[in-house]
Protein backbone atom coordinates (compact mmCIF):
# COMPACT_ATOMS: atom_id res chain seq x y z
CA UNK A 1 0.00 0.00 0.00
CA UNK A 2 1.42 3.43 -0.28
CA UNK A 3 0.76 6.42 2.15
CA UNK A 4 1.32 9.81 1.48
CA UNK A 5 4.25 11.34 3.02
CA UNK A 6 2.13 14.17 4.33
CA UNK A 7 -1.40 14.58 4.79
CA UNK A 8 -3.29 17.34 5.70
CA UNK A 9 -3.83 18.07 8.88
CA UNK A 10 -8.13 17.37 9.42
CA UNK A 11 -8.23 15.69 5.83
CA UNK A 12 -11.59 14.15 5.19
CA UNK A 13 -11.23 10.69 4.23
CA UNK A 14 -13.63 9.87 1.50
CA UNK A 15 -12.66 6.08 0.09
CA UNK A 16 -13.63 4.80 -3.21
CA UNK A 17 -12.93 2.50 -5.45
CA UNK A 18 -12.38 1.71 -9.41
CA UNK A 19 -12.12 -1.00 -11.87
CA UNK A 20 -9.51 -1.60 -14.30
CA UNK A 21 -9.76 -4.38 -16.15
CA UNK A 22 -10.05 -7.53 -13.72
CA UNK A 23 -8.51 -5.53 -11.28
CA UNK A 24 -9.95 -3.04 -8.29
CA UNK A 25 -8.01 -0.03 -6.27
CA UNK A 26 -9.25 1.67 -3.23
CA UNK A 27 -8.68 5.22 -3.43
CA UNK A 28 -9.15 7.64 -0.70
CA UNK A 29 -9.52 11.25 -1.28
CA UNK A 30 -6.73 12.57 0.82
CA UNK A 31 -3.82 10.75 -1.95
CA UNK A 32 -3.85 7.61 -0.24
CA UNK A 33 -4.47 4.54 -2.67
CA UNK A 34 -4.25 0.88 -2.19
CA UNK A 35 -2.58 -2.23 -4.37
CA UNK A 36 -4.28 -3.65 -7.25
CA UNK A 37 -5.92 -6.34 -5.81
CA UNK A 38 -8.24 -8.88 -8.28
CA UNK A 39 -10.58 -9.21 -5.21
CA UNK A 40 -13.10 -6.32 -4.63
CA UNK A 41 -13.18 -7.04 -0.84
CA UNK A 42 -9.26 -6.93 -0.24
CA UNK A 43 -9.60 -3.67 -2.22
CA UNK A 44 -12.26 -2.76 0.87
CA UNK A 45 -10.28 -4.62 3.59
CA UNK A 46 -6.91 -2.13 2.34
CA UNK A 47 -9.54 1.21 2.67
CA UNK A 48 -10.40 -0.27 6.15
CA UNK A 49 -7.30 -0.42 7.42
CA UNK A 50 -6.25 3.00 5.78
CA UNK A 51 -9.25 4.63 7.44
CA UNK A 52 -8.15 2.87 10.62
CA UNK A 53 -4.95 3.92 10.40
CA UNK A 54 -5.67 7.46 9.50
CA UNK A 55 -8.23 7.69 12.46
CA UNK A 56 -5.80 6.25 15.05
CA UNK A 57 -3.28 8.84 13.97
CA UNK A 58 -5.83 11.75 13.91
CA UNK A 59 -6.65 10.85 17.74
CA UNK A 60 -2.96 10.84 19.05
CA UNK A 61 -2.38 14.30 17.30
CA UNK A 62 -2.05 16.97 19.34
CA UNK A 63 -1.96 20.59 17.55
CA UNK A 64 -0.26 19.11 14.95
CA UNK A 65 3.12 18.72 16.60
CA UNK A 66 5.27 15.52 16.74
CA UNK A 67 6.06 14.79 20.34
CA UNK A 68 9.55 15.17 21.17
CA UNK A 69 12.26 13.18 23.11
CA UNK A 70 11.29 13.33 27.13
CA UNK A 71 12.94 15.12 29.42
CA UNK A 72 15.68 13.49 31.16
CA UNK A 73 14.91 13.15 34.96
CA UNK A 74 17.54 14.22 37.70
CA UNK A 75 20.80 12.29 37.55
CA UNK A 76 20.87 9.29 39.11
CA UNK A 77 17.26 8.87 38.48
CA UNK A 78 16.68 9.54 42.26
CA UNK A 79 14.34 12.69 43.07
CA UNK A 80 15.19 12.18 46.98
Amino acid sequence: MSEPAFAPPGAEHTISTSERGSFCTARCSCGWYGPARRARSLARDDAGTHLATATAAAATATDGKVPGPRPAGPPGGSTD
